[in-house]
C-alpha cells in the first residue's frame, strides 16, 4: 500500500473521532459512560470481524496466540479510553475535551522516544511544536494569560487520563504481529465478552430517544470501526510519533462540526487550526528513518 495514503487515513480517522465527541455528548446524557462503551463495542465487533475476514483473511488461532497483548490493548484503548472520554463529556464541552486530548501527540512522541526508541527528527519536532502552538491558541481563545487563570475542570482531568491510556495503546500496538483489522476485531470481541456480564443487567433501565440511538449507531460504525482500523493500519506503517501528530486535527474538526450545527467559530480557532494543519504537513513530509520495533517482527 502506498505511503501517500496514510496521511489521508489519519485525517479521516480524526474526522470520525471528532464526530464521536459531538455525538457522545448527546448519548452520554442518557447512558452511563460504562454502558455506552459496552454497547459501542458490542455493535462494532461483528462488523470488525466481517471486515477482517474480507480484508485480511486471518488465521484466528494465530491471532489469538497474542491474546494477552490484545486484552491489554483492549483495556487501554477500547475500555479505559472510551470511559474516560465519555466521563469527560459529562463535565465539559466536546470542544474542550478535544483540545485537551490534542496534547496526545507530544506525549506519544516523548514516550515513543524513551520506550520504543523511535527517532523523532528535527522536522517532526518542529511539526509537533507548530501544532501545539495552534492548539494552545484554540484552548486560550487567543489570550495566553487565560491558560494561567483557568480552573481545573473535572472533565479535563478525565480527558488527561484518556490521553495517558491512548498513548500506551498507540505504542504497545506496534508490538503485535496480528494484522491491524484482525487486531481491532479481536480487541472489540474481547471487550464485549468482558463487559457483557456487567452491562446486560443494566439494559433493563435503558430508554433512548431517536437522537441518542442515531448517535450510538454513528459511534459504533465510524469511530469504532473505521477510525480504529485506519489508525492501526497507519501506526504500523508510519510510526507512533508521526501518526500521533495528526491527533492535533481533533479540536479543529470538532470546531468545524460544531460550526455546522450553529456553534460560532472565532478567529483563534481559525488561526489555531491553520497552525495545526501546517504542523501536520511538516511532520508528514519529514524524511522517514527506520524505526526499530521492540517486538512483533
Amino acid at each position: 500500500m502506498r505511503t501517500a495514503r496514510f496521511p489521508v487515513f489519519l485525517v479521516l480517522a480524526n474526522l470520525f473521532w471528532a464526530g464521536n465527541f459531538l455525538f457522545g455528548s448527546v448519548v452520554v446524557e442518557q447512558l452511563s459512560p460504562f454502558l455506552m462503551t459496552a454497547l459501542r463495542w458490542a455493535a462494532a465487533a461483528p462488523i470488525l470481524i466481517l471486515l477482517a475476514v474480507i480484508v485480511e483473511r486471518p488465521r484466528w488461532r494465530e491471532a489469538l496466540r497474542e491474546w494477552p497483548m490484545h486484552l491489554l490493548l483492549a483495556g487501554l484503548g477500547l475500555v479505559c479510553f472510551c470511559i474516560f472520554s465519555y466521563e469527560a463529556l459529562r463535565h465539559t464541552t466536546p470542544a474542550d475535551a478535544s483540545v485537551v486530548g490534542a496534547i496526545n501527540p507530544a506525549i506519544i512522541a516523548v514516550v515513543a522516544g524513551l520506550l520504543a526508541r523511535e527517532r523523532v527528527g528535527w522536522r517532526r519536532s518542529l511539526g509537533i511544536l507548530v501544532s501545539l502552538v495552534g492548539v494552545l491558541i484554540v484552548i486560550s481563545g487567543g489570550d495566553p494569560a487565560s491558560l494561567l487563570r483557568a480552573d481545573v475542570n473535572e472533565g479535563h482531568v478525565w480527558m488527561l487520563g484518556a490521553v495517558v491510556v491512548w498513548t500506551g495503546y498507540t505504542i504497545l500496538g506496534r508490538r503485535l504481529t496480528t494484522g491491524p483489522v484482525t487486531a481491532s476485531a479481536v480487541q472489540a470481541s474481547l471487550t464485549t465478552i468482558v463487559l457483557a456480564p456487567i452491562a446486560i443487567p443494566q439494559l433493563g433501565d435503558v430508554s433512548l430517544d431517536g437522537a441518542a440511538i442515531s448517535g450510538l449507531l454513528y459511534i459504533a460504525v465510524f469511530p469504532s470501526v473505521l477510525s480504529l482500523v485506519l489508525w492501526n493500519v497507519s501506526v504500523k506503517k508510519v510510526g507512533a510519533s508521526t501518526a500521533g501528530v495528526y491527533l492535533n486535527l481533533l479540536p479543529v474538526f470538532t470546531a468545524i462540526l460544531g460550526l455546522a450545527i450553529g456553534v460560532a467559530l472565532g478567529w483563534p480557532t481559525v488561526l489555531g487550526g491553520l497552525l495545526v494543519v501546517l504542523g501536520v504537513t511538516i511532520t508528514s513530509r519529514s524524511r522517514r528513518t527506520p524505526e526499530p520495533l521492540t517486538g512483533g517482527r
